[in-house]
């Protein structure tokens, strides 16, 4: 069954599965908590743990170099405008190199480009290059002596494999499962249930369906523990953990009461600890039958307070519920510290 929730930040409507409330806040076992970066390393990290597009900022050496991969990696997760802007450079990148090789031979090495009306050495053999590497024709032109048959033999080879490995790319680009959330470009410390609560807001950017979606949010800040400054992690409850169902956006919550580890809190000691929000997204995939999953994470300083998320709900003219996506980060503005001021009812601050 699905309802339709009145957020607590303030008269925002939000479509989502009903589910009792997730459970207070515990905190974890040092081997637990870390979320596998290591309690000794984490404490000599500086910066943020994970890039703003999810990716760790850790690195391993010692694994040579690896450039193959990480080329492959990266033409996988290029924007399609990027990947066919590289990939047609590329292209023609490399027979401008198979040009430059026919130029070099000399004049004698291509003939019969009369026809064609090319007084351009250089284009002359680019067109040629061309005809070769993509098995279109050369319109006439052929090459002379062996040198140049024999750069002719390597290029005509060359050209039908470069075209297998860019299909194959196209197709694994095509194919593979991804979760494709757009999260907020900020948090939010906003009024929630006569207190507060840190709030995000995620939606699915595919118009494929996600089901099943569940959000894991952990922080990272330093403590004062015994005089000693260390770096420890925090797993936060939320106001719900999974929704069965994410047609639409979701707002995520984590009331900060008596119990949470921002009881407290403070803009300033945000700053001081360093604190990082540390985000897992999961969720089905139905197009492809398969479990994704997205990261993201928000420093300290991408933390806005005082402010609560707007609505952004808009009216369509069939009647069915609609969302303006340009609105997931839009904030409405509160007095100066409705936020930034913590409530008494939550209780002394982990220094």
């Amino acid at each position: 069954m699905e309802i339709e929730r009145v957020n607590k930040t303030g008269g925002e409507a939000d479509l989502t599965a009903a589910r009792p409330h997730a459970g207070s806040f515990a905190t974890s076992n040092a081997t637990e908590s870390d979320l596998g970066f290591g309690r000794v390393a984490a404490q000599s990290v500086r910066g943020r743990f994970l890039s703003p597009d999810g990716h760790s900022t850790a690195r391993k050496l010692g694994l040579r170099g690896q450039r193959t991969e990480q080329l492959y990696l990266q033409a996988l997760a290029l924007p399609w405008p990027q990947f066919l802007l590289w990939l047609f450079g590329c292209i023609l990148l490399l027979n401008g190199l198979f040009a430059l090789a026919y130029r070099g031979l000399g004049e004698a090495a291509l003939s019969g480009s009369d026809t064609l009306g090319l007084t351009d050495p250089f284009l002359r053999a680019f067109v040629y290059s061309v005809g070769v590497f993509t098995t279109t024709g050369t319109d006439g032109i052929h090459a002379v002596g062996p040198t140049a048959h024999s750069l002719t033999v390597a290029e005509s080879l060359l050209g039908p494999l470069v075209a297998m490995l860019v299909l194959g790319l196209i197709i694994a680009r095509l194919t593979r499962p991804r979760a494709q959330v757009r999260f907020s470009e900020s948090a939010v410390i906003a009024p929630y249930e006569g207190g507060r609560a840190l709030m995000f807001r995620i939606v699915n950017e595919l118009p494929s369906e996600l089901s099943d979606v569940r959000a894991s949010v952990s922080m990272t800040w330093f403590e004062h523990i015994n005089g000693q400054r260390e770096r420890n992690f925090h797993q936060l409850s939320l106001e719900r953990r999974d929704v069965t169902f994410f047609p639409l956006h979701w707002t995520i919550v984590h009331p900060i009461d008596e119990r949470s580890p921002l009881r407290g809190v403070t803009p300033e000691r945000l700053r001081r600890g360093e604190a990082e929000i540390l985000i897992r997204i999961s969720g089905h995939e139905e197009t492809f039958s398969t479990q994704v999953s997205a990261r993201h994470s928000y420093t300290w300083d991408e933390v806005t307070w005082d402010a609560k998320f707007a609505n952004v709900f808009i009216e369509s003219i069939d009647g069915a519920l609609a969302i303006d996506v340009e609105r997931l980060s839009r904030f409405d503005r509160l007095p100066e510290n409705s936020t930034r001021v913590p409530p008494a009812s939550e209780g002394a601050a982990i220094p």
